[in-house]
């Protein structure tokens, strides 16, 4: 999340407060949620959404020599506070 802006064209360095990757197990499925925030002008979405992202890449990394069917599906933002954009929340 941190680096998000060393890999997105146009992202600007954020000072993050805050950014937690929780891997929840269930069944043969890896959920991956993050959540960021921010004292700043702008969202941080980029960079929960790239938490996620390099999180389930690694978790990819990990199984490939055990199974070559692994998919990563479902990357999406679930919610959103504040910023110039204002809320969204996925239903």
């Amino acid at each position: 999340a941190k680096r998000t802006h060393e890999l997105i064209p146009l992202c600007h360095v954020l000072p993050l407060d805050h950014v937690q990757v929780d891997l929840t197990l269930e069944g043969e499925r890896v959920h991956v949620v993050a959540s960021t925030s921010a004292f700043a002008r702008t969202g941080v979405e980029m960079e929960a959404l790239t938490a996620v992202s390099v999180a389930a890449l690694a978790v990819y990394d990990m199984l490939k020599a055990v199974e070559k069917r692994i998919e990563i599906d479902g990357v999406r933002l679930l919610e959103k506070t504040g910023g110039k954009s204002g809320e969204f929340r996925r239903t």
